[in-house]
């Protein structure tokens, strides 16, 4: 599950998650809260090989909870310029891939609002609502509405499981299936 800050991707994942039997929420913000020193703003270009290098860790273990029979909710931001490489670094040859993209407004709104949230950057938010807004992605994994978080995770369940959402990962380059 993925999308811009504010979309809520938290929310609806954990509730997500609860719904299977044996499943595994990996957030992939914590991820980036193993850095110590040298911490780049994951929005800036300066930030891609530490943004490639923590989502890797991210999808890695993800890949390995899957792999140990768990349904893997994964909560972070995955473009989908991005979502093959994880895919790969998951171990996996598909996945269930949805975007959460409600109104900008309330992405805004949510981000404006939040307590105890580290990401509060509301010209950060915009800029990341722009690139998977305007980005090329088949229409069946864009989640654009406000459903309460129950509602929309009882969806999402339902495209889960009826195969509508999922979608192969390509093979790295050079590499045959």
């Amino acid at each position: 599950m993925t999308g811009p800050p504010g979309a809520g991707k938290s929310t609806v994942s954990r509730v997500l998650s609860g719904m299977f039997e044996h499943s595994a929420r990996v957030a992939g913000d914590d991820f980036f809260g193993f850095i110590d020193r040298g911490y780049l703003a994951p929005w800036i270009r300066e930030a891609h090989q530490q943004n490639e290098t923590v989502v890797s860790a991210a999808a890695a273990a993800a890949g390995r909870l899957a792999a140990g029979g768990y349904t893997v909710v994964y909560d972070g931001v995955i473009g989908p310029w991005f979502v093959d490489v994880f895919g790969q670094t998951a171990g996996v040859t598909r996945l269930h891939y949805a975007l959460l993209l409600p109104p900008e407004q309330l992405c805004l709104h949510r981000v404006q609002s939040r307590v105890g949230h580290g990401f509060t950057d509301l010209d950060a938010a915009r800029h990341m609502y722009a690139e998977f807004a305007n980005a090329e992605i088949d229409r069946r994994h864009v989640i654009a509405n406000s459903d309460e978080a129950n509602t929309l995770a009882i969806h999402l369940q339902q495209l889960v499981r009826d195969g509508s959402i999922m979608r192969p990962v390509a093979p790295p380059p050079g590499c045959p299936r």
